[in-house]
């Protein structure tokens, strides 16, 4: 059972009224995203609210916005900014993409998102957690995140999407049709070798060629040491590294 909070370096993640926990991949995509140079950034479905705490981290000069469905997530992810260090430069707005696109926010710099998934996997009996991770037409679809993200970034704005890599496929589809287009992909693995658990992925609104990289997240070995990439990556949030 996950833990009723997890312990960063600079801040702390309460997420015992989230369905959907803190995750090692959740956590790599919100080091690895480019948001240096950002002054304003939307978190979609930001949960806990880690997203948009790792980039208030890493970016001392933005201005964060988070959208969150799920009141009691919402209401979780308020107190977290509350608590933090940066409770004056981040926003949490509980209330669905599309109520949030009526008030016709400014442009973005950058957009992340951790979106639903498993569109084809069974279901989950907790109807809060089905919410966080199936995209369903009442809730957040692809479509919408896409076209979301084409009106809403700036020119030279990106949009970085966590999904494993079936459901990436078909998110590039959308991104596609909305105008966006893939610039940058991290194929993120557990061990060398192995079948790849996620794809993060950066849109931008210009074509060009894509610049693939991979992460490993533990080393080969049986005792199941972060890899030395891992570590560096993560070494700014985690207590143990």
């Amino acid at each position: 059972m996950a833990n009723d909070f997890f312990q960063f370096k600079q801040f702390r993640v309460e997420q015992a009224a989230c369905a959907m926990k803190v995750s090692t991949d959740a956590c790599v995509l919100g080091a690895v995203a480019d948001v240096a140079g950002a002054r304003r950034i939307l978190d979609i479905g930001t949960g806990t609210g880690l997203l948009a705490l790792m980039a208030a981290q890493r970016n001392p000069v933005a201005y964060i916005e988070a959208v969150e469905l799920e009141p009691q997530a919402a209401a979780q992810a308020a107190r977290n900014v509350t608590a933090s260090p940066w409770p004056d430069r981040v926003l949490i707005h509980a209330q669905s993409l599309a109520d949030f696109a009526a008030t016709q926010p400014a442009p973005f710099d950058h957009i992340l998102c951790n979106p639903p998934f498993f569109r084809q996997s069974l279901r989950s009996p907790d109807a809060r957690r089905t919410t966080a991770r199936h995209a369903a037409e009442d809730t957040l679809s692809f479509e919408e995140l896409a076209g979301f993200a084409a009106a809403y970034l700036t020119p030279n704005g990106r949009l970085t999407v966590l999904l494993p890599p079936p459901e990436m496929q078909e998110f590039a589809q959308a991104a596609r049709r909305a105008g966006l287009y893939p610039a940058t992909r991290l194929v993120l693995r557990h061990r060398a070798g192995s079948k790849p658990l996620r794809h993060i992925t950066t849109f931008s609104l210009t074509s060009q060629p894509v610049q693939e990289t991979e992460l490993t997240i533990r080393t080969g070995h049986d005792d199941g040491t972060y890899s030395p990439e891992f570590s560096a990556l993560l070494r700014p949030f985690y207590l143990a590294l």
